[in-house]
């Protein structure tokens, strides 16, 4: 029997892109408008190196932001166009790209429901699982918190953390029993271990 395909899955928000401060709400999010979105660096050859070395590069992220009001559905594909714009600037191409679009506290009540394609449930990688025939098993999934970890593992992929290690996200990690397989510091380090 023929073996599924290798991917590798990204988080947008903090590990494609830069995450925004945005002053009004006095929090740090994701970009609400297009002019916000910036490319992390390095990631662009990060995404190229999945693809070079047989990994299928897809996007699976959380994007709460219409259920919340916080962007148009139009703003969120143009912010969507603004990334693959980026990355086929510097020769990089996503596979795929699921978004849960739903919050079980949402303003906007069609998308107010809890479903299993809302991290850290993980359905939106079965589903890319089915339609790109991946082998869960041998794929990894590269996010920025905890509920990325969570997910991935949900879905029985190995998983990587980005970002420093603090205190209170180890004790976390202790309390919840979720761990990821490795930490690195920037996706391109990450990809770097996983394709060699």
């Amino acid at each position: 029997m023929e073996q599924g395909k290798k991917a590798i899955f990204l988080d947008r928000d903090g590990v494609i892109n830069e995450l925004v401060y945005h002053r009004e709400q006095e929090v740090i999010d994701s970009p609400f408008t297009v002019k916000q979105f910036r490319l992390k660096p390095g990631v662009s050859e990060a995404i190229c190196l999945c693809r070079a070395k047989g990994y299928l590069a897809i996007v699976i992220s959380n994007q709460p932001g219409i259920a919340k009001k916080q962007m148009s559905l139009a703003t969120f594909n143009l912010i969507r166009e603004k990334m693959t714009g980026d990355l086929a600037a510097k020769g990089a191409v996503l596979d795929a790209e699921y978004y849960c679009l739903h919050h079980p506290e949402a303003v906007v009540l069609k998308y107010r429901q809890n479903c299993d394609c809302r991290k850290p449930e993980p359905g939106s990688f079965f589903k890319a699982a089915s339609i790109h025939n991946i082998d869960l098993s041998r794929s990894w999934f590269i996010g920025d918190n905890l509920s990325d970890v969570e997910a991935g593992k949900n879905a029985g992929c190995q998983t990587v953390l980005l970002g420093k290690i603090k205190c209170d996200l180890c004790n976390l990690m202790s309390e919840r029993n979720i761990k990821p397989d490795r930490i690195f510091g920037t996706m391109l380090e990450a990809v770097q271990f996983i394709t060699t």
